[in-house]
């Protein structure tokens, strides 16, 4: 019998009877069935948010970054296994390689920035402290915190496994608790990914649910707290937008949905290493998953005067591929994820050869392995003859097709592009700094979510045009859905609460758990240099006694680095800048002069300082001036290694005035 998947629902894997069969585009062979009968939607999401929500938000950034670390190592021990799934839905193991492979890059990725860029605390200050008052008595500042509710992520049937992880990573990280609903082509591929994961035990119960199958009331149980994160058509997201929960009580829907993403080869580039780039671009996103890539490129623009050798290059390469079965030894191309789906490019190509024609594709490849043909398709290569009409800007073929559309200016390349409502990338090939890419730029920029230039310099290390990156946002304006999946850091607070806290320097600093600028400081305990980090407070401080600051001490810097900037070492133009008033201190040298006032020299617990960040000089220091040091302890993060802990400390630079002449922090590895 063919087995039904399997949901996860409130602790308990449930597998129903029977349901829609899903069949391989490959053999033509029933997979399996999916079903959710049984499957307690609102059940789901009171999992959610009482058991998965408290769980996770229990642990800090650090260490939910911590569980991704532990996460990838889960899905790398499956990858196999992974890969094996993803062949009987049409995927080449460079295919799977994108899918699977990406999708612990993106994990990877999180849990990096996770560590780095978010505090070791249960929430982040998102930006500076706000004086709002003359005597900086009262403050505000932005803080992030978990929403409390649960994030819905709907993915599309293409990348089972990335899709879906770089929609988790960021949810999880923020502290947010995900349900997640595969589509029903590749389900069974989502089924082993979230079997892996979950049996596992590495995240706490909750953390995570799976329905491998419709949703039924599901969204009836969100409000202001849920967030949904959908990738599919714009139809559908077009029709979901309209719910309740979205239009009422205020949950958060974001799509990433169709998009007619162009290419354009420049006229600055357009001949040898750019053209060539750019046909092999156009190549590769045609094969890639069978051209089932929502960033796949739809339209190339090729300037006129170049059309037949873009067209000859990129038949020769084409006749290259070959098409079948994933699992057999030389296939380049798989098939498209069912009969249907090859059925709706074809019927979507019949509506643009009015105004164009087909070029490449027009004879069938003979397919490799013993498989049904009826979801196979060659790479088409169309070539609009009128590119006025709206045909070749408002449909997309969600398959192996493009269409070549030359252009005789640039700007008659913007008008085009820009027809096509929002794209989630476009990419261009040529020279860096050209007139042309420029004027490209600002034309497209607003329509797009992501750009890509490749010229010589970044031809061999460029990712390709359509790899969305965890670093970057993914999305678009318009048709691609408005929406910011992935965005590294953004993506996160995206399930963060922004909340603007008002207070006194000592509530923000109680509130948040970061020293703010104004609150009290504890200067009555030894150096804090002295304490393991289990003894540090936040607000431990040091203020040192003074230095004075001699010409002989600019100008023995000067001669050390070979910094002889006018303004240290010539009196007379010093006093004409309309600046100085005469010869200053080296700004470096006042905090070389901070670190020797503020540092304990015997061995302790303070092992390395490994950084400095926001320097800033307020104002000059001159011969004579007298500085001191208040040396505050701002904030704690740990590190893995059980013996070590980070510890950020807030240092101001004042003058003999109690004038601030330097701010910055400075990072150090203290030892437990």
């Amino acid at each position: 019998m063919t087995r039904t998947l399997s949901s996860y629902v409130a602790g308990t894997w449930i597998t129903p009877d029977g349901g829609e069969a899903v069949v391989s585009p490959v053999t033509g062979a029933t997979i399996c069935q999916v079903s959710t009968d049984g499957v307690d939607d609102g059940e789901a999401v009171r999992h959610a948010r009482e058991v998965g929500g408290p769980a996770l938000r229990a642990l800090t950034f650090h260490q939910r970054a911590w569980l991704l670390k532990d996460l990838v190592k889960v899905i790398a021990a499956h990858k196999q296994d992974l890969y094996e799934l993803s062949a009987l839905s049409g995927a080449t193991s460079k295919d799977a390689w994108v899918d699977v492979d990406g999708g612990m890059g993106a994990v990877a990725t999180y849990s990096s920035q996770g560590r780095r860029f978010l505090p070791d605390a249960h929430v982040v200050v998102d930006g500076p402290v706000q004086p709002l008052s003359r005597d900086g008595s009262f403050a505000g500042v932005h803080v992030g915190s978990p929403k409390e509710g649960v994030a819905v992520q709907i993915n599309a049937f293409n990348f089972p496994v990335w899709g879906s992880l770089e929609k988790l990573a960021p949810a999880l990280l923020a502290g947010m608790p995900s349900i997640v609903k595969p589509a029903t082509p590749t389900a069974y591929v989502a089924e082993a990914l979230y079997r892996a994961i979950i049996d596992s035990g590495v995240l706490p119960e909750g953390a995570v649910q799976f329905i491998a199958g419709p949703v039924h009331d599901l969204f009836d149980h969100l409000d202001g707290q849920d967030l949904v994160g959908f990738t599919g058509s714009a139809a559908t997201a077009s029709h979901l937008r309209t719910h309740p929960a979205f239009t009422s009580r205020s949950a958060i829907f974001t799509a990433e949905t169709d998009s007619l993403n162009s290419s354009i080869l420049l006229p600055s580039g357009a001949e040898g290493a750019h053209l060539d780039r750019f046909v092999t671009e156009v190549a590769t996103e045609l094969t890639t998953k069978a051209g089932q890539r929502c960033t796949a490129i739809r339209r190339a623009f090729v300037p006129a005067s170049h059309t037949d050798e873009v067209v000859t290059k990129l038949r020769a390469q084409l006749a290259e591929v070959v098409l079948g079965d994933p699992r057999v030894e030389g296939v380049t191309m798989g098939s498209l994820v069912s009969a249907g789906a090859r059925a709706g490019v074809e019927r979507t190509v019949e509506k643009l050869l009015p105004g164009a024609r087909r070029v490449i594709g027009d004879e069938p490849l003979p397919l490799v392995g013993d498989v049904d043909d009826a979801a196979f398709m060659p790479p088409t290569v169309l070539l609009a003859d009128d590119a006025s009409r709206d045909e070749v800007h408002t449909l997309e073929p969600f398959g192996p097709v493009t269409t070549l559309i030359p252009y005789d200016t640039v700007d008659e390349a913007v008008a085009l592009i820009r027809r096509g409502g929002g794209s989630l990338v476009a990419s261009a090939f040529g020279p860096a700094g050209a007139d042309d890419a420029i004027a490209l730029f600002a034309g497209i920029a607003a329509h797009h979510g992501r750009l890509l230039f490749v010229d010589d310099a970044a031809a061999a290390s460029q990712t390709g045009h359509g790899s969305p990156l965890p670093h970057l946002v993914h999305g678009g304006p318009g048709r691609a859905g408005g929406g910011e999946e992935l965005g590294g850091l953004r993506a996160v607070h995206h399930h963060l609460q922004t909340t603007a806290v008002q207070g006194s320097p000592d509530q923000l600093t109680a509130l948040t758990g970061r020293y703010v600028p104004g609150a009290a400081r504890d200067t009555s305990g030894p150096h804090p240099f002295t304490k393991r980090f289990e003894e540090l407070s936040i607000g431990d401080a040091l203020i040192t006694g003074e230095r004075e600051v001699t010409l002989e001490d600019i100008e023995a810097f000067a001669a050390l680095t070979g910094d002889t900037f006018y303004a240290h070492m010539d009196e007379v133009a010093a006093k004409a800048s309309p600046i100085f008033e005469g010869r200053v201190a080296h700004g470096y040298l006042l905090v070389s002069a901070a670190a020797g006032l503020f540092v304990w020299p015997d061995p302790g617990p303070v092992l390395a300082n490994v950084g400095l960040e926001d320097l800033q000089f307020a104002q000059p220091v001159y011969p004579g001036d007298r500085i001191h040091v208040r040396f505050t302890c701002k904030d704690k993060g740990s590190a893995r290694d059980p013996d070590q802990g980070t510890v950020t400390w807030d240092v101001e630079v004042v003058n003999q005035r109690d004038e601030v002449v330097a701010t910055y922090d400075v990072l150090t590895v203290v030892a437990r």
